[in-house]
């Protein structure tokens, strides 16, 4: 194993011009492959980058009735100290065209969709534009580490729009923790029937939105 001299005298010995350089260069990718590993300068023949695997959707059905009506609702909000009542799909919030409030973008008057729908036409709507920006800010199976929660909770972390739910056993809270925490299983996309499972009685019609 080379000491950290004969290194620099590698480095430093003077050569001529660029046959000099790659010959030090040589000399020096010999002398550390003693270490172990073959060559440390040349490049892997070919660089893996598998596709992924494992993704995951939440329920459509579950966002429509129960955390849509949370993102138009007037709810108190605070900040500096003072209160007053505001919407995420307002203007200076999340609206979808003229929102300042990042990543989320909510159309507030998107309206229900029949969940007979074939999904080409459900994607193709204003309800589920704010359900796949609702579940961009989602971290799968983790509501807390999740913007869409921590965000109005300001729970570590900074939120423009104030303080708008004082603790985690908010109603609304529970209700988004509940609809992340609870994905389609693996495979199945967001249209999935398993989520009639997530209302009680086990019908996204007319089923009440479960929370724990």
């Amino acid at each position: 194993m080379p000491d950290a001299m004969s290194l620099r005298q590698i480095s430093l010995k003077p050569a001529g011009g660029r046959v000099g350089l790659l010959a030090a260069v040589a000399v020096l990718a010999s002398t550390l492959a003693g270490c172990g590993g073959g060559n440390p300068l040349d490049n892997p023949t070919d660089v893996a980058n598998p596709p992924a695997t494992g993704t995951r959707k939440l329920s459509f059905a579950y966002f429509q009735r129960c955390v849509q009506p949370i993102l138009v609702a007037q709810l108190p909000v605070t900040i500096n100290g003072a209160t007053t009542l505001n919407s995420c799909a307002s203007a200076g919030c999340h609206d979808d065209t003229s929102g300042t409030g990042g990543a989320l973008r909510v159309r507030g008057g998107a309206v229900a969709v029949d969940l007979a729908a074939t999904p080409e036409a459900i994607r193709a709507s204003d309800m589920y534009r704010n359900f796949y920006s609702s579940q961009g800010e989602v971290v799968f199976g983790n509501a807390l580490a999740s913007r869409l929660v921590a965000k109005p909770l300001v729970l570590n972390v900074l939120h423009g729009g104030g303080i708008v739910f004082d603790s985690v056993e908010d109603p609304n809270v529970k209700i988004m923790r509940y609809w992340i925490e609870h994905p389609m299983p693996e495979g199945q996309d967001e249209f999935s029937t398993a989520g009639n499972a997530l209302f009680t009685p086990p019908d996204a019609a007319t089923g009440a939105c479960n929370v724990e």
